[in-house]
């Protein structure tokens, strides 16, 4: 949370209900939640605030309790790509933090989200003293690893089928967004930022899965009927 950031200003120590939300807390031992507990911050983002931006320098370890965010970048032509979503329970960063170097992408809200962080020197000291912590950290690297090989191989397809399922597949990820469960608060807008097509075609892309059987379109969001067809969909689509 950069110090000029009106993120950072509405920064507050986080209630009992959003510290649950935290799911690498169950990972560490008592002692070491002693520690880490009183030195996480939360934030309430507004939509089109900048958590991260590029070329800053990395001082939290950041993660979603509440919302949607995106993460983005400009390609050399100027013009912007968006990597993924990150819905609740999802942490991000951790390779830049490991690192220490600046940010390579931008992460904004693209509603009102609750946003936690653990300040970089406590991230780095549970590095140095928790297993449990070292273990889920390894874990988020290898699931977004594989994540990003499938986006990279989906990318080069034309279908905008397949481009719908992937975001969908990449957003119900059990490892990375265990707050998501099986209904995902989203709206097609949304959804169409993160695609990168318009509305219109996004919402034809969800009625051929929603008649597929495998999502269901719900007031406010989205439920997946079944997780093994759209990993199907993601194989079949070219």
């Amino acid at each position: 949370m950069a110090s000029e950031s009106a993120l950072y200003q509405r920064r507050r120590p986080p209630t009992a209900e959003e510290m649950a939300g935290i799911p690498w807390l169950h990972h560490l031992q008592p002692i070491e939640r002693e520690r880490i507990e009183p030195m996480l911050v939360v934030g309430d983002a507004l939509p089109g605030d900048y958590i991260c931006r590029m070329g800053r320098p990395v001082n939290y370890w950041f993660g979603v309790v509440e919302g949607l965010l995106k993460m983005s970048a400009d390609s050399a032509q100027g013009h912007p790509i968006t990597f993924t979503g990150v819905p609740p329970g999802g942490w991000f960063g951790e390779g830049t933090a490991m690192k220490r170097e600046p940010y390579r992408y931008n992460i904004q809200a693209l509603r009102r989200s609750v946003v936690a962080g653990l300040p970089l020197e406590e991230f780095h000291w549970l590095l140095d003293h928790s297993l449990g912590f070292n273990r889920f950290v390894m874990n988020q690297l290898n699931e977004r690893l594989g994540q990003f090989i499938a986006a990279r191989e989906i990318d080069r397809m034309n279908n905008p089928d397949v481009r719908v399922a992937r975001s969908l597949a990449a957003l119900f990820n059990p490892v990375l967004y265990p707050g998501v469960g099986e209904v995902l608060r989203i709206t097609q807008q949304e959804l169409a930022y993160l695609v990168g097509l318009s509305r219109q075609r996004v919402n034809e892309a969800l009625r051929n899965l929603e008649r597929q059987q495998i999502i269901r379109v719900e007031y406010g969001g989205l439920r997946v009927l079944s997780a093994e067809g759209l990993r199907s969909t993601l194989q079949g689509g070219a």
